[in-house]
């Protein structure tokens, strides 16, 4: 249901499949408008989105570029408000995971994980609060971080060591921003039941057995999540990574 008096627009990175396709759906039915990011090879998916968005009775608007390059990132947002009229809320949502020890990573497999999850945040935060304070200030940075925010996975150093940087950058923007009324949050998923598993349904059943709630997390569970921190309900709440994993870990 909308809260809103009046729109509110909305960009989510990596929109075009997965967790960040919830996310802009149930934005969507929150009342926001939704900027679909994703890069060039995912545009039909996004378009996709896009279409889905529509049909809800909201606008969308296909922002294609890569989240890792300063001037795509800009590019994004200046589209997004060119097409949409403004900026409200920008969650990161792009992210990668690869399963590799510390011993067998790689130096390029380090940087392209830190690329995509870490400076990703950093350029789609910096971009959006830019814009957020050129309309008056107010707004709502929001980030995917992960439960290894919080504990690390020892066959995921780099992811592990990529979110709690999420985590730390919450922190610093909410600092940092909130003179400006602008908040910044994380969410904190665990086993979410995505085509990432597709390739190794084993160790995907082996974690759900893990799980107290008894079950898998779906991309509609974390998008309830975003949604609640996009909201005005979230207004008192900044700097928090708020795990949301079916109660594996506890912080």
């Amino acid at each position: 249901m909308a809260e809103m008096d009046e729109p509110r627009v909305a960009l989510v990175t990596g929109a075009g499949q997965g967790i960040g396709r919830a996310i802009a759906l149930r934005l969507a039915q929150d009342g926001f408008d939704v900027a679909v990011n994703d890069i060039e090879r995912g545009k039909d998916n996004a378009a996709a989105v896009v279409a889905e968005i529509e049909a809800l009775g909201r606008r969308g608007f296909a922002a294609i570029g890569d989240i890792t390059d300063p001037a795509s990132v800009a590019n994004l947002v200046s589209e997004t408000v060119g097409a949409l009229g403004r900026l409200d809320v920008a969650v990161a949502n792009a992210g990668i995971a690869r399963i590799e020890s510390l011993l067998d990573s790689t130096a390029e497999s380090w940087d392209q994980t830190f690329a995509i999850n870490t400076k990703g945040v950093f350029l789609t935060w910096q971009a959006a609060a830019r814009q957020f304070i050129s309309q008056g200030g107010g707004g709502k940075l929001i980030a995917a971080a992960s439960q290894v925010a919080h504990r690390a996975a020892g066959d995921l150093p780099a992811y592990s060591a990529s979110k709690f940087a999420v985590r730390g950058l919450t922190q610093a923007a909410a600092q940092e921003l909130a003179k400006h009324g602008i908040t910044a949050n994380a969410y904190a998923p665990g086993i979410v039941n995505t085509k990432l598993w597709e390739n190794d349904r084993d160790t995907f059943d082996a974690l759900v057995g893990m799980i107290p709630l008894g079950r898998a997390q779906e991309p509609d569970d974390v998008a309830s999540l975003v949604s609640f921190f996009a909201s005005r309900a979230s207004d008192y709440m900044t700097g928090q990574t708020v795990i949301m994993d079916g109660g594996m870990i506890f912080s």
